[in-house]
């Protein structure tokens, strides 16, 4: 029973990073940065928890729908996310191996799915082998989809100094928002909110699937170059 639990929580954790890896078309991140990536999202639970008890021990309102919001946006989705976004900046913006915008995504999604495979595995062991099912078709990939919104924009801040403020406030916010209302829909407790549910997971697999085709194509159009040309805007 330990080792199927262990593998439901884990493998949908390795199949997209192995996806993730794959889709890096140009000069693959070296294993050890995305450990080092893997280990951070790890290392990012504990801060979390931290200050997800706070913020809970601290709400004063009512019950119901608001105390719902409250918890989808401010305790799980501004926190977690900005505690992932603050590890990918202060251990990725000056590393020598990014020098694309598509690592900004792979470092996103390896710190995201470090801290999913933890989050999964408690989740998992508390419900058993469905929720782990579930949770492999929706929170872990959801967990990704968060990580290329931000690792997107965190790669276009990276090599575009003219937008860089703004993107990194996209790098930032988005993420939030979108965990939060994904978080909003499954815990409001509203027929009408899940309801909504699928068609925002199916949204954010379309706008996370276009976002990762987009770097990947200017990687593509950024190596065809000739030696002596660069990309406008790009941090040689």
């Amino acid at each position: 029973m330990f080792n199927s639990l262990l593998l439901i929580s884990l493998a949908p954790v390795f199949i997209i990073a192995f996806y993730i890896y794959n889709r890096d078309r140009y000069e693959k991140e070296p294993v050890s940065i995305l450990i080092r990536a893997l280990i951070l999202g790890i290392l990012c639970v504990l801060p979390v928890m931290l200050i997800e008890y706070v913020l809970t021990r601290l709400y004063r309102g009512t019950e119901g729908i608001k105390e719902a919001a409250y918890t989808a946006f401010i305790v799980a989705g501004f926190t977690e996310e900005a505690i992932k976004f603050l590890a990918l900046w202060l251990f990725f913006w000056r590393n020598r191996n990014f020098n694309e915008k598509f690592d900004a995504i792979v470092y996103a999604v390896y710190i995201a799915l470090g801290f999913a495979a933890v989050e999964n595995i408690i989740y998992v062991f508390q419900g058993g082998f469905g929720v782990g099912l579930a949770r492999a078709l929706t929170a872990v990939p959801a967990h990704a989809l968060f990580g290329i919104m931000m690792g997107y924009n965190f790669g276009l801040a990276r090599f575009n100094e003219k937008f860089r403020i703004i993107n990194l406030i996209a790098a930032f916010t988005l993420p939030i928002v979108a965990h939060g209302a994904y978080d909003f829909l499954l815990i409001g407790n509203s027929p009408v909110l899940l309801i909504a549910f699928i068609p925002l997971l199916i949204l954010y697999w379309i706008t996370g699937f276009r976002r990762m085709k987009k770097l990947s194509d200017d990687s593509v159009f950024k190596n065809s170059l000739p030696d002596d040309q660069s990309m406008p805007g790009n941090v040689q």
